[in-house]
């Protein structure tokens, strides 16, 4: 495998998991009866709709279908690529849950 091709993949790897990423949560918002657009909104005011976003959320499902995800691995995941805005409206949302 030459340079271009192995960087060519990391790349591609990246974008995937930065897709499942958005996923997951997209999935938690829908979980727990939350917009993802607007809380991706609140976290990044200055930006227009997201393309990923979009495409992540034709791939959700009902909360009925869906599997729970831990609101620590939503937060993780954020972190993770560096999505600390949006992991602090995660955080501010879950806070509201737990008082009531």
């Amino acid at each position: 495998m030459s340079k271009k091709q192995l960087e060519e993949q990391i790349i591609q790897n990246f974008q995937q998991d930065e897709q499942m990423m958005i996923l997951v949560f997209a999935q938690w918002c829908v979980n727990h009866d939350l917009n993802p657009e607007e809380l991706y909104l609140r976290a990044y005011p200055n930006q227009e709709s997201n393309q990923a976003l979009q495409q992540a959320l034709s791939l959700t499902v009902s909360k009925e279908e869906a599997g729970p995800i831990p609101d620590d691995t939503v937060l993780g995941v954020l972190s993770l690529f560096g999505n600390e805005d949006l992991a602090f409206i995660v955080t501010e949302e879950i806070s509201k849950r737990e008082q009531q």
